[in-house]
């Protein structure tokens, strides 16, 4: 008997379904992951089982599989790592210092977007939300854009979940228009934050994207509206998109 072999082959098994279950677009079924890799049933169940114990991946309550938050502190890992890290970041220090205004990549998190990582523009008056916040979904430019680009399902499912509520005299916390103002976004592909999560702030966001059109993050920036009216942020989302874009390839590249 090969044991060496043996280890060797249900490493790469292991490996086969954590990329799988990260690459899909919904949460798995152990016949879904069968079928897809060509592993015998029994050996999933059993896989899984062990990952679920290890942190590795989670059931839903439907009873189907998604990456556990083991899973995600190793991709957070990665995108820290020296490689990726410096690359992004001459890529947001070139946009920051053409807008003149700070600049930042956030990631959904749960019912919140987290501020990954940020260059913060060099001016007196600043607005401080540094590397590590956590800001709502329905009032942020990033956090819209995030639920844009949900299937509507998910959307709807989601925004039951929010605590939507006025953060601001500008906050859409009506459910009718701030689905509208979704919409809108869905098709446009840029987000903005009219001083709807912070009096006196506004912001604007474009998509991050992998290689299978998903967004992955946003790139956003943000200003005092008494420096950087809106409309002059706007003037930079073609910076922004190539920026963006610029980002996407780091991460399949």
């Amino acid at each position: 008997m090969n044991t060496q072999h043996d280890k060797s082959s249900a490493v790469t098994r292991v490996l086969a379904i954590l990329e799988h279950i990260a690459k899909s677009d919904n949460p798995l079924s152990p016949a879904d992951i069968a079928h897809d890799l060509a592993i015998p049933k029994p050996t999933v169940h059993r896989l899984l089982a062990q990952l679920k114990q290890d942190g590795y991946l989670q059931m839903n309550l439907r009873g189907l599989w998604e990456p556990g938050n083991r899973f995600f502190q190793i991709s957070q890992g990665v995108w820290n790592s020296v490689r990726f890290k410096s690359a992004r970041q001459v890529i947001l220090r070139t946009l920051a210092n053409e807008i003149n205004e700070t600049c930042g990549i956030s990631v959904p998190n749960g019912l919140e977007m987290l501020y990954y990582e940020r260059i913060q523009a060099n001016w007196p008056l600043q607005i401080n939300l540094p590397e590590g916040s956590r800001t709502p979904l329905w009032c942020t430019a990033s956090g819209k854009l995030y639920l844009a680009s949900l299937s509507e399902s998910k959307r709807q499912s989601l925004l039951k979940a929010l605590p939507i509520h006025q953060m601001t005299r500008n906050t859409l916390a009506d459910m009718f228009e701030l689905n509208a103002q979704i919409d809108k976004i869905a098709h446009m592909e840029i987000s903005t934050d009219n001083e709807e999560f912070i009096d006196g702030m506004v912001a604007c966001a474009v998509p991050v994207k992998d290689e299978k059109n998903r967004l992955i993050a946003c790139i956003y920036t943000h200003a005092p509206a008494i420096r950087t009216p809106l409309e002059s942020l706007l003037e930079f989302v073609p910076v922004m998109q190539k920026s963006a874009q610029a980002l996407s390839h780091l991460e399949y590249c």
